[in-house]
């Protein structure tokens, strides 16, 4: 399976629409998937987008860990899915960023667009740049977390 990777820079329209980087509307392709879902991250001030069918099987899989007579659990899944609405990219590849959204990532028009694997987030780019790790930060989080993978942790 194709995977989103990279980042490229991009900047809202006067309607807050921003295009869908030209390769990753090919991997949308690829994947069958003419519609995306939008939810704010859980942690970070970005957007995430996800192809249909990854969405699915996160949700399937969020579903399928929760307790459906649990109330707080419940909670979990319609918060989950309340916040997260479809898009459908237009024929020139763009998608409508809602106020609202564009509020929460606080959006000044230059977005910075990051590939995560299987889908792809969408930040302001001052914010990015900011929350960004210093190389050498990075570099160490990264050993840390591979000598953790390679113990089976």
């Amino acid at each position: 399976m194709a995977t989103f990777i990279g980042n490229t820079e991009a900047r809202l329209d006067e309607k807050g629409r921003m295009f869908i980087p030209a390769t990753y509307r090919k991997i949308l392709a690829e994947l069958d998937s003419p519609r995306v879902v939008m939810r704010s991250d859980t942690d970070n001030a970005c957007l995430v987008i996800y192809p249909e069918p990854v969405w699915n099987a996160k949700v399937e899989q969020l579903s399928g860990a929760l307790d459906e007579w649990d109330p707080d659990d419940q909670m979990l899944l319609m918060q989950f899915v309340a916040d997260a609405e479809w898009l459908e990219p237009d024929s020139q590849g763009r998608i409508t960023l809602g106020r609202r959204n564009l509020q929460q990532i606080g959006a000044t028009g230059d977005l910075i667009i990051v590939g995560m694997m299987n889908r792809f987030a969408v930040w302001d780019k001052q914010t990015f740049h900011e929350k960004r790790l210093d190389q050498r930060d990075f570099a160490g989080r990264i050993r840390q977390r591979m000598a953790r993978a390679g113990k089976g942790e």
